[in-house]
Parts: C-alpha cells; sequence; structure tokens
C-alpha cells in the first residue's frame, strides 16, 4: 500500500547534568570542584533520500527519540554529547505540527538536511561556580530538558504537470506512451492507487515531469473516497492536464466531468484551478460519429476555449495527437516560474515552550536595580534559542510576549531603558 501520510512523535536527547566534584589527591587536600558539564542532548534531523518514495518506514513505529546527554565527570571530564537522530524521507515530504497543522518544514527545493528539534544543552559542572567568595561550590547545572513533538508528515509529489481525471480515461496508458514510467494498466477503477511519476523528453525541449494523479470522485475534496491522499499531490503542480473519455465509453458526460473535476481542485484549494490547464479529449479512436449528430470533441472545444483552456484530441492507445498536447505542455511550462513550489514555515517547534505550564517568576531587585526573570520555563528557552541570529532572537522576543511576561514586567514597573535580567542575561528594557 503507497503511504504518503504519517503521524509520529520525535524527540530530541536531553542535556546531561553537570557533575559536583573535588579535586582529591594526595598531596592537594583542598584542591577545589572539578565536575564537568554534561553533554549536549542530540538533534532530530530531518533528511531527503532520493531513493524513497514513500513514508512506509513510518507506518509501524510512532516515537523517534534521539540520544541524550552524558553527565559531566569527575577532573573537569564533559559528558558525551548524545547522537542525533536522523529520520529520511522522500523529497517533498512535508512536515506539519500535528496539533495545529501548520507547516515546520517543506523538504523540497534546497531543503536536503535540516534540524526539526535540537537537543538540550549540557548543565554546567560545580566547576564554573567557584568565586572568590565560594570556592567549594556543592551543586552544579541539571541539563536542559530535550523537546518533543508530535508531528505529521505528507508526502507532496514534486512534479511540473499534473495528470488528472476520473478513472479509467486512460491516464496511466497516456503516462506510459510519453514518459519513462510503468504504471500497472487495466480497465477497472482504481487500478492506480499511488501517484506514479514520468520524465517527459520531447525533441528541442527541456522535457518535464509529469504526475498521474489517481483517479478523483466527487466529493474527493471532503475526503470521500481516497481525496485528500490524493488531491495533496496536485499542489505543487504547475500545469495540469485534464484527461477526459471523449468518447463516453462509460456513458458520462466528459463536460461535466471537467466541471467536476474543477470544483472539487477548488474546493480543496482555491487557487489550484487558476493555474494553466489544458483538456487532453481521450479514446477519439473509439468515437463514431452518425450523420447529423455532433462531433463529441468539437462540443467541448466549444464549451472551454473560449474559457482560455486549449483543448487537444487524443489518443492515448494509438499516440495520435499526443505530441502536439506535449509541445503545448512544454510551451506553457515556459512562461513560468520553473522553481517549485516550497511551502513556507508556520510553525517554529520552539512554540511548543509557550504551551507548556512551567512556572517563572518576575521580581524587581532593589539593591541591584534589576528586573529579574527566572524560573525553568525562562532557562528552557534560553537552551534552545541563539540570541546572536536574528530568528532567534525575533523568537525571544514573541516568547516574552506570548507567554505573559512583558505584561508582568510592566505590571512590576518597568519603564523605558530599565535594565532587565532574563535567567542572567542582561537586556535594556525598550516598548
Amino acid at each position: 500500500m503507497f503511504a504518503d501520510r504519517a503521524k509520529i512523535i520525535i524527540k530530541s536527547g536531553n542535556g546531561g547534568n553537570g557533575h559536583v566534584s573535588f579535586r582529591r589527591e594526595k598531596y592537594v587536600p583542598d584542591g577545589g570542584p572539578d565536575g564537568g558539564d554534561g553533554g549536549k542532548g542530540g538533534d532530530v534531523i530531518i533528511e531527503v533520500d532520493e531513493g524513497l518514495n514513500t513514508l512506509l518506514n513510518f507506518r509501524h513505529k510512532r516515537k523517534f527519540a534521539a540520544q541524550n546527554g552524558e553527565e559531566g565527570g569527575k577532573k573537569r571530564c564533559h559528558g558525551k554529547n548524545g547522537e542525533n537522530i536522523v529520520l529520511k524521507v522522500p523529497q517533498g515530504t512535508v512536515i506539519k505540527d500535528a496539533q495545529s497543522g501548520k507547516v515546520i518544514l517543506d523538504m523540497s527545493g534546497d531543503h536536503k538536511r535540516e534540524i526539526i528539534l535540537k537537543g538540550g544543552r549540557g548543565g554546567k559542572g560545580n566547576m564554573n561556580f567557584a568565586t572568590p567568595t565560594m570556592q567549594a561550590p556543592k551543586y552544579a547545572q541539571p541539563g536542559q530538558p530535550g523537546q518533543e513533538l508530535e508531528v505529521l508528515l505528507e508526502l507532496k509529489v514534486i512534479a511540473d504537470v499534473g495528470l488528472v481525471g476520473f478513472p479509467n480515461v486512460g491516464k496511466s496508458t497516456l503516462l506510459s506512451r510519453v514518459s519513462n514510467a510503468q504504471p500497472k494498466i487495466a480497465n477497472y477503477h482504481f487500478t492506480t492507487l499511488q501517484p506514479n511519476l514520468g520524465v517527459v523528453d520531447i525533441e528541442g525541449c527541456n522535457g518535464f515531469v509529469i504526475a498521474d494523479i489517481p483517479g478523483l470522485i466527487e466529493g474527493a475534496s471532503e475526503g470521500a473516497g481516497l481525496g485528500h491522499q490524493f488531491l495533496r499531490h496536485i499542489e505543487r503542480t504547475r500545469v495540469m492536464i485534464h484527461l477526459v473519455d471523449a468518447a463516453s465509453t462509460e456513458g458520462r458526460d466528459p463536460i461535466d466531468d471537467i466541471y467536476k473535476i474543477n470544483t472539487e481542485l477548488e474546493k480543496y484549494q482555491a487557487d489550484l484551478t487558476k493555474r494553466p490547464q489544458v483538456i487532453a479529449a481521450n479514446k477519439i479512436d473509439a468515437i463514431y460519429v452518425e450523420e447529423g449528430q455532433e462531433d463529441p470533441v468539437e462540443r467541448i472545444k466549444r464549451e472551454f476555449e473560449p474559457k482560455g483552456i486549449k483543448v487537444f484530441p487524443i489518443s492515448a492507445a494509438t499516440g495520435k495527437g499526443i505530441k502536439e498536447l506535449l509541445y503545448y505542455v512544454q510551451s506553457e511550462l515556459d512562461k513560468l516560474p520553473k522553481e517549485p513550489t516550497v511551502f513556507e514555515q508556520e510553525f517554529f517547534p520552539e512554540d511548543v515552550l509557550m504551551r507548556t505550564n512551567l512556572p517563572y517568576t518576575v521580581e524587581y531587585d532593589q539593591k541591584e536595580k534589576v528586573y529579574m526573570v527566572e524560573g525553568p520555563k525562562v532557562d528552557r528557552m534560553l537552551g534552545y534559542t541563539n540570541l546572536d541570529s536574528e530568528k532567534g532572537f525575533a523568537f525571544f522576543q514573541r516568547f516574552l510576549k506570548e507567554t505573559g511576561i512583558l505584561d508582568d514586567l510592566e505590571a512590576a514597573g518597568v519603564q523605558e531603558g530599565d535594565t532587565v535580567s532574563v535567567s542572567g542575561i542582561l537586556f535594556e528594557y525598550h516598548k
């Protein structure tokens, strides 16, 4: 069974705890603290594997965790860092937050290997806390916990052209004739249960990738049949070929079929119907027009060509008319940007911190004239955030606002230019 959707839980490794120990040697009776730092927890990494075309590896295992960092040791020994876990996915896999449905990563384009969850920072050993007045600190910093997130993996194939149509109109036959793909072909509904990709090479042109999207039915946009599993594969295509049975060999009206398909596309995603479309009126080898009857291909042309949708009569079985169709599709592609659609990041895993109920405090230190923001929630946030980067600092500001810390600071009386200490890091307050 083709697997193009999976829901899994991922967890980065916990940071190792800092160590408490003191130098004890035969001729050094009063040695100082020498407890080492804990190791960093392993990251969760997503990597594109060109050899994969399904998400089957995630069907029977739901939880994936990186290794925890080791605790620091005596004699200033640093704990071993936890090993990363690398999850391999097909190109075109979109990773979403399962709770909100927002995009975290789109593994297409330049995104080949990305860190999705960072491991927790290792805690500092007691050797870091010695001061002239505290020469034998008996405490060390605990390691920061890893991040855990439930994510939804969705495979959205990357193809220039999407081949859509009702079941049994000849999509697999056309794909096998125009490309190097070898789909299963039979005369019954829903033979195709997975998108088939093929590369089309035509003389004098760049060529393009075409995807046979499994047969649509009415109600697909509401999830009828295998609607959602199939429709998501159309989202990246730049041009769509509507294949219809112009001979009505199964008694369906080809014009009605086209309108129904466009309705399903629009319900699923409104802008899909705005993309360039072309109609391939298939099975012309089976058309027999009696005297006084209208040619069904001419009827389709009269309905759609005034709307700017070109109609090509073809026979996937004999190859007639296919070359003209392909050259037209190539000319349409040449007018469009060549980069595939890449979904922008909408959700940042650090946002999980905003949903946790870890405590924090906001107090004013009268002696130092500093507003103090402290607590596990703030410590954890700083462990995953690089304040030196623009992206990291933007998240830090959003964290303070959305968790209510800024409101608490203002309630405590903070003013423009006052000093604020966030877990020991000093900032100047500005509205």
